[in-house]
């Protein structure tokens, strides 16, 4: 027995230095992989950190082991940092992630090393110590990039195939049921690891009818982002320019436009005001005093639109009129004279009581932004962002910069009549391709306005909102993460749901959008064209899903209460939000056809429920060419598909 007992402790102990060993020459492995190379020049740029060794902090912490180490944010398989070592440091020790590196030829001089093999998703760790002679003073200066989004795949990442090969069966389904076109892109962990379209760029005619032979989409092309501009256009750029120190949330409205936007103020007396009218000298008083934070929370108090660009709209009672004229109407409109018009339009409530959704907010934002930095938005947003990231496929007024027709997704067919319910002079009546559907932003903004107008690509929109992970993209730094942090964060517990301009998941405000699985941190936008976007930052993932579902006749042309009746909102697809539903229960779960396949058939029961309880409220059944039954149809075909599988 006591022979057995040394066997057993002698062979533990040999297995203990076996691992050991193993783990050392993992290291060295690691540490072979690590490419290192002289250069003449740190590249040009702005970094993720910019840092100096010994006492990166400036100054010596009573803790004695701050000062040697600073976590920056990367992704595994990429990563690189810039070090110009002192020509008198004699030696030092450098460790990235603990993995230790040879320093014996990374002397004096400038040095680009990848240190790709060796990070990780998240927060990774940079040491610097022992640095010879001990009295130096930016001994060793350190330059850190930002994580990029390179190429890869579904498995990389941890997200199930069968999540993915569902949501292409319903989109597909649709597609051949009726619906018009889809692209999607997933960004996970610096990867992009899916991106896919279906469909075509124009499904049917102004008459209805489908076009035959039409050009499919493809992962490049633009759709009309509609309200995902407020944020990958106009916030982006506050966050910017607040960053940089150039705009403050704080700075009054009147202050950056001047006295018009209070003095020109005329009395309306808005039907919503009931028997509490305040009067024009208070809400001129209440225009005074309105910030930017205000307009970017959509709690200023203005009306969600002045139909600016409609003479025959009732502006008391918000509503569409074919006698009550318009008298905020503005005829050959411009940014300029559009400018007036919102400085001439009145509150219809007391700032700061409550949130009303506006696209005046935004539009009044974009024309701020143009005013801060004496640039277009089209062109600052490019020189800031796009050129700097090499996207290629965003734009404003894509036709007048460099894209056809056969590049851009459709939206409505017969311009902006909705299939002629809707009427004012100089109204779009052809399909609208190339051109921003959004009446403010073409007729009243020139088709470059911070609420909509915006064109992009699934995966070029995905890129951009990488950049939310972060606050930067390679060698150039946007914000801050204490100023992202900020813009999405809630500003009031009544409206959780809300940060500065950003939606949020927070306590399952927007799980019809982000899914029920995304965390409450989860932002993003949706777009009334049909778009959508998500960012999660726990699970450091972008989801961008783009429809153009208003390029389909009107299921009913009957009224104008029934003018956005579009056939493509009947869809599945058109729902956007069981996509990221569908991508949470592949995350890090790969064997999940059993939950795909009863939920599926589940999602075609709830189809039906959702028909029977529209035809009680009807009172009559729906024709079997209708878009509802049409889109029932393509879930049971794919219920009976994976059922066959």
């Amino acid at each position: 027995m006591e022979k057995d007992n040394k066997k057993i402790m002698i062979l533990s102990l040999l297995l203990a230095i076996a691992i050991v060993l193993s783990i050392c020459g993992v290291k060295d492995n690691l540490v072979n992989k690590i490419k290192i190379e002289k250069i003449e020049n740190i590249p040009e740029g702005t970094w993720q950190a910019e840092i100096s060794f010994p006492d990166w902090k400036g100054f010596v912490d009573d803790s004695l082991a701050m000062n040697s180490m600073y976590s920056f944010d990367s992704y595994e398989n990429q990563g690189k940092i810039y070090l110009n070592v002192n020509e008198d440091v004699e030696e030092y020790d450098l460790f990235v992630n603990n993995v230790k590196i040879n320093t014996d030829d990374i002397k004096k001089g400038i040095y680009e090393i990848d240190i790709s093999k060796i990070t990780k998703n998240g927060i990774n760790t940079l040491q610097i110590s022992n640095i010879e002679p001990n009295k130096m003073k930016e001994a060793i200066k350190v330059y850190i990039p930002y994580p990029v989004v390179i190429s890869g795949d579904l498995e990389d990442v941890g997200l199930s195939e069968e999540s993915f090969d569902l949501i292409d069966d319903i989109i597909t389904s649709d597609i051949n049921h009726g619906f018009s076109s889809a692209s999607l892109a997933v960004i996970k962990d610096g990867k992009l690891v899916y991106q896919n379209s279906w469909g075509y760029v124009n499904t049917y005619n102004p008459d209805g009818s489908k076009i035959e032979d039409g050009i499919k989409v493809t992962n490049d092309t633009l759709y009309d982002l509609a309200s995902n501009t407020k944020m990958f256009a106009t916030a982006y750029a506050v966050q910017y320019l607040v960053d940089q120190g150039k705009l403050s949330l704080d700075d009054k409205i009147v202050d950056i436009i001047g006295t018009k936007f209070v003095d020109k103020t005329i009395e309306i007396k808005f039907e919503s005001f009931g028997d509490d009218y305040p009067g024009l000298d208070k809400i001129k008083e209440w225009k005074s005093k309105l910030t930017v934070k205000d307009i970017m929370m959509h709690r200023a108090g203005f009306p969600d639109s002045g139909h600016y660009n409609n003479e025959y709209f009732d502006i008391v009672k918000q509503e569409l009129s074919n006698d009550v004229k318009n008298v905020l109407y503005i005829e050959n409109a411009n940014k300029e004279k559009t400018l007036s018009a919102i400085c001439k339009t009145p509150l219809i409530y007391k700032p700061n009581t409550k949130t009303l959704y506006s696209d005046i907010d935004y539009m009044l934002l974009g024309l701020i932004v143009e005013k801060v930095t004496n640039q277009d938005l089209n062109d600052f947003l490019a020189d800031i962002y796009w050129k700097p990231m090499n996207l290629k496929n965003i734009t404003y007024n894509p036709l007048l910069n460099g894209f056809k027709q056969e590049n851009i997704a459709a939206t409505e067919l017969t311009g902006n009549t909705r299939d002629g319910l809707v009427s004012y002079p100089g109204i779009r009546k052809d399909t609208i391709q190339g051109q921003v559907h959004d009446e403010a932003a073409y007729y009243l903004m020139e088709g470059v306005s911070g609420h909509a107008g915006l064109f992009a690509s699934a995966t070029d929109l995905a890129k951009l909102g990488f950049v939310m992970l972060s606050g930067g993209y390679d060698n150039n730094k946007f914000f801050t993460k204490n100023t992202r942090d900020y813009f999405i964060s809630p500003q009031y517990l009544s409206n959780v749901q809300y940060g500065i301009g950003w939606w949020r998941e927070a306590d399952d405000k927007r799980v019809w959008y982000f899914g029920t699985q995304s965390p409450e941190s989860t932002v993003g936008h949706q777009g009334w064209t049909g778009t959508l976007t998500m960012i999660d930052f726990e699970n450091n993932m972008i989801v961008v899903f783009l429809t153009n579902s208003v390029n389909t006749p009107l299921a009913d042309n009957s009224s104008l209460e029934t003018a956005n009746s579009f056939n493509g909102r009947y869809y599945t697809t058109s729902t956007l939000g069981f996509v990221p539903q569908i991508i949470y229960m592949g995350l890090d779960n790969n064997d999940i056809k059993d939950n795909l396949d009863s939920l599926i058939k589940n999602m075609a029961m709830e189809k039906k429920k959702l028909i029977e309880e529209q035809e009680s409220e009807n009172g009559k059944k729906f024709d079997s060419e209708h878009a509802i039954i049409k889109a029932k149809e393509a879930l049971d075909e794919v219920v009976i598909k994976r059922m066959k599988g």
